[in-house]
């Protein structure tokens, strides 16, 4: 994909490949005796730091993270003694932001190279990726709505028309934005398989050539959700199908699986010394079953009417994550307002650590809500998306960017866009932009949108 990659390794020296307590002469860790006054405890060597470090080093703090002396020797050879001073200087080993500060990593990403350096710990690598950013101090994702790209509706259609496909779908600015997005993060609303039969009862069911996925590579998508209504609309096999062909170009999605585990997977992406996760699933259908849930040996969709397990997979991304986004499948389609039981599974969310929420499916923009500090983006809307062989009519929709600094803090964003006559454009003139902004604004209780787009608290 267009901006993958791994951490580089890291050469560290045998002491600390062990990952265990040793033995070392005082030559090789005593560092240099200081003054001290009465009340400060003087440290003479290396290991007498790490006591103090660990002694103070509780699991939930470091995340449930084993750090040990072995973990220790491996950072101080990392990053240096400066770094291990530095550490010290507060005696706050508690404060995840005290280790920031010390060496320009959170606790994370440093247990994070810790197992990859010395081989210890392989947990979910393969969920883990490190985007080339356009800052070198932050990460901002970019989220669209629901996009199809089914066979017989009319933006389908449409798209078979033009000479490049997808991407003479955006206007040229539109599509640099996503094409250099950081993490470009798309609503994959429809199967991609050329099998199975279309469900029996169900109004709407979509599916594309799994060929096709070249387009969705093309208009610069960094990963799929598929935690939605139309996923599974040709079947288990459909559904297969439709996992087999993100897998065969190796482009990541959530919220669904071959089985439960995978429906649960979560994506960590690493910038700026922070570890972001990224977790999808859906709250739809409420009343039918179409759609079906993974189980150990069913592919599906990982559900959240009943919101425990999503709340479970939330958990575990914040025990090993600085910051998590949840994306959901949620409300009642054409409701521009929000519902009472989106309010109430974000809550559940919150409560479980999610520390942004980005909605879709009601094929309309819904209002953007804080709860305490944290956002809700209810409802993106359509984004290039028809359901039938009909061209809609021209209808505002938009992008919601997080941008995740290296300090910890979050900036929002809400990006208008349009969509009319098969392509979805964006929205340059200030005017026309400001009424989209002051309409979304019209439905929100607790945010304004400045002319830029920024998003902030009232």
């Amino acid at each position: 994909m267009k901006k993958w990659g791994l951490l580089p390794l890291i050469l560290i020296v045998s002491t600390a490949l062990c990952g265990c307590q040793h033995e070392t002469s005082d030559a090789s860790v005593s560092s240099p005796m200081r003054e001290t006054t009465t009340n400060e405890v003087h440290i003479v060597d290396l290991q007498d730091r790490y006591a103090k470090v660990l002694e103070s080093a509780s699991a939930d703090f470091i995340g449930h993270h084993p750090i040990d002396e072995g973990f220790m020797t491996w950072y101080t050879n990392t990053y240096g003694v400066e770094a291990l001073d530095a550490l010290m200087e507060s005696s706050d080993y508690k404060n995840p932001e005290e280790w920031y500060r010390a060496c320009g990593n959170s606790i994370h990403v440093l247990w994070y190279q810790y197992c990859k350096a010395t081989g210890l710990q392989f947990y979910e690598f393969g969920n883990i990726y490190e985007p080339t950013t356009a800052s070198s101090d932050a990460i901002t994702f970019t989220f669209t709505g629901d996009v199809n790209l089914a066979e017989g509706v009319a933006t389908r259609n449409f798209m078979d028309r033009q000479k490049n496909g997808l991407v003479d779908c955006f206007s040229p600015d539109l599509l640099k934005l996503m094409q250099e997005a950081d993490v470009f993060v798309v609503n994959n609303e429809f199967a991609f398989t050329n099998r199975g039969t279309a469900l029996s009862g169900k109004a709407f069911t979509f599916r594309a050539d799994p060929k096709l996925v070249t387009q969705i590579a093309a208009i610069g998508t960094d990963v799929v959700t598929l935690g939605n209504n139309h996923v599974w609309d040709y079947g288990e096999i459909g559904m297969k199908d439709t996992l087999s062909t993100f897998r065969d170009i190796e482009m990541p999605y959530i919220g669904a699986g071959e089985n439960l585990d995978e429906a649960e997977k979560i994506i960590y992406y690493v910038a700026g010394g922070r570890k972001i996760a990224l977790v999808d699933a859906t709250q739809i259908e409420r009343t039918y079953d179409y759609t079906k849930e993974a189980t150990d040996s069913r592919a599906g969709v990982l559900k959240c009417l009943h919101p425990d397990k999503y709340c479970s997979v939330i958990s575990r991304a914040k025990k090993n994550a600085d910051f998590v986004i949840a994306v959901v499948h949620w409300g009642t389609e054409g409701n521009a307002m929000y519902g009472q039981d989106q309010v109430n599974l974000a809550n559940a969310f919150i409560s479980s650590g999610a520390d942004i929420i980005i909605g879709g499916h009601p094929h309309c923009l819904q209002g953007i809500e804080f709860v305490g500090d944290v956002p809700i983006y209810y409802s993106l809307g359509n984004y290039w998306f028809s359901s039938t062989s009909n061209m809609p009519t021209a209808y505002d929709t938009g992008l919601a960017q997080v941008t995740v600094h290296s300090d910890g803090k979050t900036d929002l964003r809400f990006v208008p866009c349009r969509f009319e006559f098969g392509v979805t454009s964006l929205v340059t003139d200030n005017n026309d932009s400001r009424a989209i902004y002051d309409y979304v604004e019209s439905i929100s209780n607790t945010i304004r949108i400045s002319d830029d787009g920024a998003v902030t608290h009232k």
